[in-house]
């Protein structure tokens, strides 16, 4: 099933994922586009996975709209309808077809002309996750403290600093932060980056994000708050966090969490309770047999014999490029803690129509848990704080250009 919500929250078979959409501060339309696949059968599970998508578009007018618009419109439809392929070829294809799509789009009309969008896919399956990128959208892996980018920036600082074999901090001022090098539209074809499959583990979240989030804030900030929270609650604790920064980009989040690695792919309850005996078993069969022709097909392409069940794939890509330390500590807490100070400026510097007092009491069970060293508990305060923030301020304002955002 294909969905492309604002806001949403979804259970499934050991997974529990989440998604929002935010125009920022500063824009007037929202040029992200999101999308989530998730497998509706075990045998679905075991050939395509679950399949998440964010697009970031560029062009004037509404063309960056539309082409990220039809980069989430066209990549579930033609990585799900692809059954013969292995599921990392079928996830470029998917790409590649995208980018024919807006290439063609953008050729048909001077308002179009030269329209793009960035790209990133994540699939969990079986072998584990593979993530599909172009742009400078990013895809991470939390696990425990850890705050892993799965995804190469093909940005022109990021280019520079890999050129140069420094850190994109260490690339000089002057070179512009925004430019990127590659993304789907602007030509003909384009080259995708693969990375994985790294294998899943229960505990393990993954985010995918437009770079209206990773512009404000810090990976270590990013990685705290996901592991601090329910994805849900941590997906707009994130926006307002980047619009409380001043929100200079659309946003756009997913989240993703395998709170039960052996669960996934699993059906449902109410469908376990309405398969028959005798459909249930072809099932079971029709899963193992295609789990081992993805396996075994995924050794042919290399050197050695083919694969048993319990012989890994060999990793594509040089991921991870970056790796953060989110652990919920006195530093890190400090850095959330300077943001949310900021509401004490916004409360003096205007008069607001709604109650600041269960904000105050936020504000102040997360100072008391970071002076007896709570720290995750700190974080669940400061963003509460915030998030009832933004609420009220979404409620006060007469026009919102979306669901998510106001105007300070």
């Amino acid at each position: 099933m294909t969905i492309s919500p604002k806001n949403l929250e979804q259970i499934v078979g050991g997974l529990r994922c989440t998604s929002a959409s935010d125009v920022g501060m500063r824009r007037k339309n929202n040029q992200d586009s999101v999308a989530i696949a998730l497998a509706d059968s075990p045998e679905r599970w075991v050939s395509h996975g679950h399949l998440f998508v964010v697009a970031d578009g560029m062009g004037a007018h509404a063309a960056g709209e539309l082409a990220s618009k039809l980069a989430t419109d066209n990549i579930p439809h033609s990585y799900t309808k692809q059954t013969e392929q292995l599921p990392s070829e079928a996830i470029v294809g998917a790409v590649r077809e995208a980018n024919t799509k807006i290439y063609t789009k953008g050729e048909s009309s001077v308002d179009f002309q030269g329209m793009g969008t960035t790209c990133s896919c994540l699939v969990l399956l079986p072998q584990g996750a593979l993530a599909a990128h172009v742009g400078d959208s990013r895809v991470y892996r939390l696990r425990e403290n850890c705050f892993e980018q799965l995804t190469f920036d093909h940005s022109l600082v990021w280019e520079m600093a890999a050129a140069s074999n420094a850190t994109e901090d260490e690339v000089p001022d002057f070179v512009p932060k925004n430019v990127i090098t590659r993304s789907l539209g602007p030509h003909p074809t384009v080259a995708v980056d693969l990375e994985g499959p790294f294998a899943l583990q229960s505990g393990d979240r993954f985010l995918l994000c437009s770079d209206g989030l990773t512009g404000p804030l810090r990976p270590e900030l990013i990685g705290m708050v996901l592991s601090s929270m329910s994805p849900s609650e941590a997906t707009q604790s994130l926006i307002d966090l980047a619009n409380l920064l001043g929100g200079p980009d659309n946003i756009t989040v997913i989240a993703a969490e395998v709170f039960d690695v052996a669960a996934l792919g699993k059906p449902t309850a109410s469908k376990l309770s309405g398969a028959a005996g005798a459909g249930a078993s072809s099932s079971r069969f029709s899963i193992v047999a295609m789990f081992r022709k993805l396996l075994g097909l995924t050794r042919k392409s290399e050197a050695g014999p083919p694969a048993t069940g319990s012989t890994p794939i060999g990793p594509r890509g040089k991921s991870p490029y970056r790796r953060h330390d989110s652990t919920p500590n006195a530093e890190n807490v400090a850095i959330l803690s300077d943001i949310v100070r900021q509401l004490e400026e916004l409360e003096a510097r205007r008069e607001w129509d709604f109650d600041w007092k269960p904000i105050h009491e936020s504000c102040l069970e997360a100072q008391e848990a970071a002076a007896r060293g709570d720290y995750e508990e700190a974080v669940v305060g400061f963003c509460s704080a915030v998030r009832q923030l933004m609420e009220a301020l979404r409620n006060s304002s007469p026009e919102r250009s979306s669901d998510s955002s106001t105007d300070l």
